[in-house]
């Protein structure tokens, strides 16, 4: 594409979103549901005009991974309450490693066996829906939060579960990958269980290096355009070290990065230099975070409803009923551990505001399509993320309501 149609669609996509606002307050539904339908009615004019968007699935993973997602990770591990999320460390940990292990094998037991046909749906093909499934979206769970005004400590461990949950669920994805491209069905689960390790604490290390590094350069500048500088060239950087040079986690040094940088940085800082921080990133990341939803909107096609309907149904009921068991099952076996167990009734929420989206998506249209299951596992992606987006999302603040929690 030449760099006038890139402006161009980037301005088209801004304009949608800022109309999207005022429309999601008219219809009463989530700004994020909103942008889609944005995208895909704005996309359907545009094809209708012959006007090519130059959008493709072939192009979806790498203008997500590589430009969408180290932004929106790093804003909101930037702008984290840090001492809440140490406080309730435990649990999101739990969640987001152990409790996305058990939503992954769950959900693709279910839809293994609720698909029933293992010559053109095998075991590996479950385990790669599973994995994308199982991620819950921080973008998507963020703008929900936002806008039901969530209470603190719900709100971060929605927030810290999805942080760290896509880390994990993006590395399990790309070991089953392996697998399935590979043909090694003779793989053991403890030599996914060291490679894992191996790829996500890489990750780790590698971010907190990166952070703690840019933390301390920072303080040799008194200028606070400097630092937001710093903090754009700290998101993209500590993902492509650790994705091209180091071959680990891209996301999982993104988000430690952003921690660890900034409770350096914040620490310095003046009340002023902070505040317009901040705001950097909530431009910035309320930007990518539009954009994202619109892109999602554009890549909907009518067909894979039409040929995949009876997959989606099954794989819905499977991702909730799994979520509803790994969350509620973890939470109450931790909470017989901790003095402060998390209330049932924010585990209710949890339940259902397990929204996915981007990633989700991102994941699904990334795979091989030398797969002869590829379609099938990116429709599936596609009807789960629309049944978050446009029944969870919507009823997450009747459910708050109804359960009487307040912020």
């Amino acid at each position: 594409m030449l760099i006038s149609h890139i402006v161009t669609s980037l301005v088209i996509l801004l304009i949608l979103a800022l109309v999207s606002e005022p429309l999601s307050r008219l219809v009463r539904l989530p700004f994020t549901s909103v942008l889609v339908i944005a995208g895909f009615v704005g996309s359907e004019i545009i094809v209708a005009f012959g006007i090519d968007t130059g959008l493709r699935a072939d192009n979806f993973h790498d203008l997500i991974f590589y430009v969408f997602i180290p932004v929106l990770v790093f804003e909101v591990a930037y702008r984290i309450d840090k001492q809440l999320l140490f406080s309730n460390l435990v649990p999101v940990l739990f969640l987001a490693v152990v409790g996305m292990f058990l939503t992954t094998a769950l959900t693709a037991a279910g839809i293994y066996y609720g698909i029933a046909h293992p010559a053109g749906f095998p075991w590996i093909a479950a385990l790669l829906t599973g994995a994308i499934l199982a991620a819950t979206d921080p973008v998507a769970v963020v703008a929900r939060l936002r806008e039901i005004h969530a209470p603190k400590r719900l709100g971060i461990l929605l927030e810290g579960e999805s942080l760290f949950n896509d880390a994990t669920a993006i590395v399990l994805y790309g070991l089953f990958i392996s697998m399935a491209v590979s043909m090694q069905a003779e793989a053991t689960p403890a030599g996914v269980v060291v490679e894992f390790l191996k790829v996500f604490i890489g990750g780790a290390v590698c971010g907190l290096i990166i952070g703690f590094a840019a933390g301390f350069l920072n303080r040799i500048n008194t200028n606070a355009v400097m630092t937001g500088l710093l903090t754009i060239a700290v998101a993209y950087g500590s993902y492509l070290v650790a994705e091209h040079l180091l071959h680990v986690s891209g996301v999982t040094s993104t988000l430690v990065a952003a921690i660890a940088m900034s409770a350096i940085v914040n620490n310095d800082a003046t009340e002023e230099d902070r505040a317009m921080n901040d705001h950097l990133w909530d431009v910035t990341g309320n930007i990518a975070n539009a954009i994202v939803f619109i892109i999602m909107g554009v890549t909907i096609t009518v067909s894979m409803f039409e040929e995949r309907w009876l997959a989606m149904l099954i794989a819905i009921a499977a991702v909730v009923v799994a979520r509803a068991v790994s969350t509620y099952g973890s939470l109450s076996l931790l909470g017989k551990l901790q003095k402060e167990p998390v209330d049932m009734r924010y585990q209710t929420v949890m339940v259902w505001g397990g929204l996915r989206g981007a990633i989700a998506l991102a994941l699904a249209l990334s795979l091989p399509v030398t797969l002869d299951y590829w379609w099938t596992i990116q429709s599936i992606a596609f009807g789960v993320v629309l049944f978050t987006l446009f029944v969870q999302a919507p009823t997450v603040r009747l459910l708050v309501n109804k359960l009487g929690i307040h912020g």
